[in-house]
């Protein structure tokens, strides 16, 4: 018989210990964001399209890591919400992109306005030498993601 994962000792400060701390972390500041009623999945590609601009469905679900069809059926949800339109892609005639709107710009901002706001709740409960580890880490960490991105074509 299995013993209950959580009751299964992980040492503090290993990456098993972080890694629950950064699943934790992220789930609630998730959940905090509550605008728009978005799923995950709509949630992370507004927030792209936000971000990094007009993209291709394939790039979108590539970098989603969902089917095409997938995709398609998330982008037409977004649509239908005038969070999202497509547009020709000037570069190649035959080309569709999918942008943001300026509805979907609004909710984007709002929806991380509330996850910053979850966040910020947070490290107000830290210590003060507690709120200067995260302070230094977390933008290490996202520039070393940042690192390993390959560059957009």
């Amino acid at each position: 018989m299995h013993k209950p994962l959580m009751d299964v000792a992980i040492p503090q400060g290993s990456a098993d210990a972080l890694t629950i701390a950064v699943e934790q972390l992220v789930r609630h500041v998730r959940l905090s964001a509550t605008t728009g009623g978005l799923s995950s999945a709509a949630s992370f590609v507004l927030s792209r399209l936000a971000r990094e601009g007009p993209q291709r469905l394939t790039e979108l679900a590539r970098a989603e890591g969902v089917s095409q069809p997938n995709m398609s059926q998330l982008v037409n949800r977004l649509e239908r919400g005038d969070l999202v339109r497509r547009t020709a892609d000037h570069s190649d005639g035959r080309g569709v992109l999918v942008e943001v709107t300026d509805t979907g710009v609004e909710v984007f901002l709002r929806r991380r306005a509330e996850r910053a706001l979850a966040l910020q709740q947070l490290i107000d409960e830290l210590t003060e030498q507690e709120q200067h580890a995260v302070a230094v880490a977390l933008p290490a960490l996202a520039r070393v993601i940042e690192d390993r991105r390959p560059p957009r074509s």
